[in-house]
């Protein structure tokens, strides 16, 4: 994820600043809002086994476009409907191994001072689904939002990483992985600065993942800013 996640990092810092450009232009009664978003989040494990917990700082990345439909005269209530990208990473002591085999393995490193990195990490293409309300006119840039909504993703990569005492360990595309992501969507704030949240409405592995015997339910829960262009 180096490479996206600096790019994005850029694309960031560009949407920051040309969102609080505000140009003079003629007015348009049939204005649309926030078409264009990115955001960054911290990336939490729900509904984690026993024993597993995270250690570090795992971050998401999250950009794409959304269809803006307003649905009353005023055009403050709309439906949205757009196509994005996201990259996550969860720094955390499951380790995901193979045996002699080739049968993915789970096991919990209980000392975390035996490794340096333990992580998985993906790549989406995401279809997000908004219920839009907000406090904006056709001349009036700064305005309250809350958008609540619902987001199905697809994986195009997911990628383990371990490096410790047991060497390096890489996987790419394990089947185990859910290729299907969706949950639920919330973003509300003023002007440019919007908090979000994404909570997973199922686990990041099927059912095929097991942990000491017991299917492996963590699910993806994401808090961070999200921030909207036209």
């Amino acid at each position: 994820m180096k490479h996206p996640s600096v790019i994005i990092f850029f694309l960031l810092s560009y949407v920051c600043c040309f969102a609080q450009e505000h140009t003079n232009k003629e007015v348009d009664s049939l204005y649309k809002e926030d078409q264009f978003y990115a955001g960054i989040t911290y990336n939490l494990l729900g509904k984690i086994p026993e024993d597993v917990s995270q250690s570090g700082f795992s971050l998401g990345f999250h950009l794409g476009f959304i269809k803006d439909m307003p649905i009353n005269k005023n055009r403050n209530v709309a439906i949205g409907l757009g196509l994005g990208f996201s990259a996550n990473s969860y720094n955390q002591n499951l380790l995901i191994n193979k045996d002699d085999l080739g049968n993915t393995t789970y096991t919990v490193i209980e000392d975390t001072g035996t490794y340096t990195k333990n992580k998985f990490s993906s790549h989406l293409i995401e279809l997000p689904i908004e219920f839009r309300w907000r406090t904006s006119t056709a001349t009036d840039y700064n305005f309250w939002r809350i958008y609540t909504g619902f987001k199905l993703g697809y994986v195009l990569t997911h990628r383990t990483k371990y490096i410790g005492d047991l060497g390096k360990i890489r996987y790419s595309n394990i089947e185990d992985f859910n290729n299907f992501q969706y949950g639920l969507t919330l973003s509300a704030g003023y002007n440019t600065w919007n908090l979000f949240l994404y909570y997973a409405l199922n686990p990041i592995f099927s059912s095929d993942a097991r942990l000491n015997g017991s299917e492996i339910d963590m699910n993806a829960v994401k808090i961070g800013l999200i921030f909207y262009i036209l």
